[in-house]
This record gives structure tokens, C-alpha cells and sequence, in this order.
């Protein structure tokens, strides 16, 4: 597992960078969503984090391969296929506008034509991004300080993940919400959400625990790990969470349990207290649900095999 320390990263000083990092990856995840095999919960259309920083995975195109990575180190965006073709880049300040036909001529020369639709999902934001030249801005540091964060936070979500032989996702970024997720389920099907449009439906179509990073937002504004149950079992709130600094937000549509990133990055140990809040979250939904435990968890001190 890698140990690292667990930089800074105020939303304040930030925010325009990340909105328009946001709206450049919908651009790129919406171009994986359209060329790729649909997969249950959605799980064909998030990045995962590289050695550089998010990539799509290989998307198939004709009889080739091609990955677009977003690297946090040579601030570009790079576009390798298969046939051993190479494009990039360069990530630097440029409206969304621009990128997004910086990036659809970029895919053209390599003889990738795709139509994605071209505007923001599940965000406040709503201009069209061919039209979008408000958002402009990218602070290099604060993007490569992001990427260490998913770094640290990717490997302590692979070694919870590993401790759950049931189904369970991969540990992935969701473009559209901005956040590194890992997702646990019970098997069993969960009642229809009355109302929901068919990407949630389809998200919580089973009994779910999942566990997060994200960097902020306009509801809670500043970063965090997470935790939730869904549908959420009676008297979840009431469970103790680990460590200290973890509480229960009851101010959305249900309870969700928190962990603010900057209460716990400064600890003597920071992966240990990370652990302990995605473990006990866990435990909490659970317990309340009635997950058949035995069943879907790798006894302690078992390698996995």
C-alpha cells in the first residue's frame, strides 16, 4: 500500500480549476459512455487513477483499442491507440469550449468520429460546452495536488475492497459527481425509486454501502470521505462511527457519514483513521440492513487469494 502525506487542498483556492476540470473530464467520460458496452450500474463510464493520473481504460473503436489519460504530471491529455498512434494536449487555462473542439479534431485526425451529447450532467452548470467560454481556468499545482489525493485514497479503498468477497465495484471516479467511489452490495434487489431518472435507478437498482472521496462542492465546501447506505435502513444515524472526528450529516435526503478531509490528513496516522471510517461506516449500514455478513466479508486476518 502506498503511504504518502496528505497535501492541502482548500476548495476556495481551487474551485474555478476544478469546475473546469469537471466539465473537461464530462467531455471525455461522455466520449467513453458513447463507444462503450453499457455495464450494470454504470460502470463502463468512470476513470480510474494511473500512475499519472485518470484514465479512461482502452475504449474500442473500429478494430482498435484507445485510452485517454488526463496526466497530472506533464499537464496534458494524452490519447494513445493501439495501433501505437500518440496525441496530446496540453492542459493549460482554455475556455471548455475550446477544449472540447481541441479534443473532437484530436480524435478525428486519428480517424475517431464520435457524438457525444455535448452539455453537463448533474451539475448546476448547463451552457453547452461549445459554447462555454466562462470556464477557463487551470491552476497546474492544485490539479497535481488533487491527483496525489485520489493517489493515496485509491490505495487505501483497494486494500477496504479487498477485505469484501461480494459483489462489489471497482474503485473508480465518476466524472459527472467528481468523486472516487467504491461500492458494496448485499445481492439483493432494492424497491424502485419512485421518481428517479434511469441513470439512478439503474446506480441503486440493488441493496448498496458505498464509500467516497470528493474534493467539495456547494453543499458541503470542503473535502471529505464519505459514506452512505442505500435504500438507507432504519436508525442508520444512530451507529457509532470511528474515528473520533467522523459524524453523521443529516442535512440532505438522508444520513450520510463523513470524515472532513482536513480533521484527519494532519493525524499521526492518516491511513490508519481512513481505514477505520470506511470500516465502521461499512459495519454501520450493515448491521442496520441486515446484510448476511458471514457471507460477503473475508475473515479477518485472511490474505486475499
Amino acid at each position: 500500500m502506498i503511504h504518502q502525506q496528505w497535501p492541502a487542498l482548500p476548495l476556495g483556492e481551487w474551485r474555478k480549476t476544478k469546475d473546469t476540470l469537471q466539465l473537461w473530464m464530462q467531455i471525455v467520460g461522455k466520449i467513453r459512455l458513447t463507444l462503450t458496452p453499457r455495464l450494470n450500474h454504470w460502470w463502463n463510464v468512470p476513470f480510474y487513477v494511473s500512475a499519472r493520473g485518470l484514465t479512461t481504460g482502452p475504449i474500442p473503436h473500429d478494430n482498435r483499442l484507445f485510452e485517454m489519460e488526463f496526466d497530472f504530471i506533464d499537464h496534458q491529455l494524452v490519447v494513445r491507440a493501439s495501433d501505437g498512434t500518440v496525441r496530446t494536449l496540453p492542459l493549460i487555462p482554455r475556455p471548455v469550449a475550446e477544449f472540447y473542439s481541441e479534443v473532437m479534431s484530436l480524435l478525428h485526425e486519428l480517424g475517431i468520429d464520435v457524438k457525444i451529447l455535448a452539455r453537463p450532467f448533474g451539475i448546476s452548470i448547463t451552457e453547452p460546452f461549445a459554447t462555454d467560454r466562462i470556464h477557463d481556468s487551470y491552476d497546474a499545482d492544485r490539479a497535481h495536488t488533487f491527483w496525489r489525493i485520489l493517489v493515496g485514497s485509491d490505495a487505501l479503498f483497494k486494500e477496504f475492497r479487498a477485505r469484501f468477497i461480494g459483489k462489489c465495484s471497482p474503485v473508480h471516479f465518476f466524472w459527472h459527481s467528481f468523486d472516487l467511489a467504491v461500492t458494496r452490495f448485499s445481492g439483493r434487489k432494492a424497491p424502485e425509486m419512485e421518481g428517479a431518472d434511469k441513470v439512478t435507478k439503474e446506480a441503486y437498482s440493488h441493496e448498496v454501502i458505498s464509500c467516497g472521496f470528493w474534493a467539495g462542492d456547494d453543499n458541503l465546501t470542503e473535502p471529505a470521505f464519505y459514506c452512505y447506505a442505500a435504500p438507507e435502513p432504519a436508525g442508520l444515524a444512530d451507529e457509532s462511527l470511528r474515528p473520533e472526528a467522523a459524524f453523521w450529516n443529516l442535512a440532505g435526503n438522508g444520513s450520510m457519514a463523513l470524515l472532513k478531509y482536513d480533521d484527519v490528513r494532519t493525524k499521526r496516522d492518516p491511513d490508519h483513521a481512513i481505514l477505520e471510517f470506511l470500516q465502521s461506516s461499512y459495519e454501520a449500514g450493515a448491521r442496520r440492513a441486515d446484510w448476511d455478513r458471514a457471507a460477503l466479508e473475508r475473515p479477518a486476518g485472511t490474505a486475499a487469494s
